[in-house]
């Protein structure tokens, strides 16, 4: 028996005419499967019927047929399909249940009627699986999104389903967390269990994958023969201006989760006609610096300047700003807050959204509305852009297009701090790149600086 048999599926969301999946065809027998494709191709739509969301929770219309390990997706409830599906979604922020770590890692499994010390001991190894067991007392909320990712995988691994099914699971983590998240994934697949990954940065998982589908516009899946990841082409340095005024400083400046210091006693600053790149492992502070500098965390001490002007923050989370009918509506909003004059298409169409600015961002891809997100908080020309993981779900031409927007950023006299795992970005945007590690900032040289 197939683990996955579509023939024929169609699906349409609510309130849409186009087709999400458009008589995909498509079995999947067992082993490690990359899916891969462009924002929008529908690759989160299928994996979201593989879990019977689609059709039972997004409701829409549906047809052809579509059997998960021998359920009939329409027929079978999503209760009865968690049991053998374990489902890791873009958004691990909204996955989490229970406040403290450990607990929520239990939350999946409790629902199996599995006796308490096997079920403490499936929690135990799901999180040292995942690295993340030294983590197990620490409250949800104070996780950076890579480690939300690893609690997120460990929770669905305690449940040892049948199939597995990622959707964009290396958005977030750093080197250590994806070397240790395909680990997982290689022991899984060798115990019997079939994984179905979603992935744009898929030179991540190629290497080990049995099969590579690539997806486009809903419509085919084409086989590719999975190979050993080449070197990704990346975009040449382009040289910003140099930095001419402040646009902040940090003096003495230590800042954490409640009264625990997570940075301690940083120095830093950001100059007009900078793009600041922050990497550093997930835990690092990476996050927790952006908020300082954006005024939304007060620092535990020292003092944050910043020059007058509007300040854009992008969280990891782009669901958290998106709350308005349409696209368009998000950045009309925006704009008629900050007053200006400026229409929205414009800036839609620089960022690729111009097809989707009528839609519902609740109904796009994960890269769709990382962008939506990301021009909503660019509308009205802001003088410091704070960007949290930005190129999360985004396809290569969705890069391109941040890629010249932080451009536009740093040769219109603004600055721009993002902090990003994405390597490939750095090297292509940052004037200056700040490392954290230990609660510590330490400088080092960008492609850009050096190209000058």
């Amino acid at each position: 028996m197939d683990t996955l048999a579509f023939a024929g599926l169609h699906y349409t969301y609510p309130d849409t005419l186009a087709r999400a999946l458009d008589g995909l065809h498509l079995e999947i027998g067992s082993g490690l499967v990359l899916l891969s494709g462009a924002s929008g191709s529908g690759k989160s739509t299928l994996l979201r019927v593989c879990n019977g969301l689609i059709p039972h929770f997004h409701g829409g219309v549906i047809g052809g047929r579509a059997r998960v390990l021998g359920h009939d997706i329409v027929r079978t409830p999503t209760r009865e399909l968690a049991r053998d599906v374990g489902f890791v979604f873009q958004d691990p922020e909204l996955q989490a249940v229970y406040p403290s770590v450990e607990r929520d890692a239990a939350f999946g499994i409790e629902n199996l009627g599995i006796a308490r010390a096997e079920m403490l001991r499936r929690v135990a190894d799901a999180l040292e699986v995942c690295g993340i067991a030294h983590l197990r007392s620490r409250a949800v909320a104070t996780l950076s999104g890579g480690e939300r990712q690893r609690l997120a995988l460990a929770g669905v691994l305690a449940m040892r389903p049948r199939l597995l099914v990622l959707d964009e699971p290396f958005s977030q983590l750093d080197a250590t967390g994806s070397r240790t998240l395909l680990a997982a994934l290689g022991a899984a697949v060798r115990a019997g269990a079939t994984a179905l990954v979603a992935e744009h940065r898929h030179h991540l998982v190629a290497a080990s994958a049995d099969r590579w589908l690539l997806m486009a516009d809903g419509r085919a899946v084409e086989s590719i023969p999975p190979r050993a990841p080449a070197t990704l082409p990346s975009t040449p340095p382009r040289a910003a201006p140099p930095a001419s005024e402040l646009s902040w400083r940090l003096q003495r400046v230590s800042a954490g989760h409640g009264r625990v210091p997570v940075l301690h006693d940083l120095e830093l600053t950001g100059g007009t006609g900078e793009v600041v790149a922050l990497t550093g492992d997930n835990g690092s502070g990476k996050t927790t610096l952006l908020r300082t500098i954006a005024g939304l965390l007060p620092p535990l001490s020292g003092r944050v300047e910043r020059r007058p002007g509007r300040i854009a923050y992008l969280p990891q989370n782009p669901s958290a700003l998106l709350h308005r009918a349409t696209v368009r509506s998000e950045v009309e909003w925006t704009l008629r807050r900050t007053g200006s004059a400026a229409g929205a298409g414009g800036l839609l169409d620089a960022l690729g959204l111009g097809d989707v600015a009528g839609r519902d961002p609740r109904d796009l891809s994960t890269g769709q509305r990382q962008r939506a997100a990301l021009a909503a908080v660019l509308a009205g020309s802001p003088s410091l852009v704070l960007l949290d993981e930005p190129t999360r779900g985004m396809d290569g031409a969705a890069r391109e297009s941040l890629i010249a927007a932080l451009a536009r950023i740093a040769q219109g006299g603004g600055c721009a701090v993002v902090a990003t795992h994405d390597q490939q970005l750095v090297a292509a945007v940052a004037s200056r790149v700040v490392e954290l590690r230990d609660g510590a900032a330490r400088e080092r040289r960008s492609m850009v600086a050096a190209s000058r």
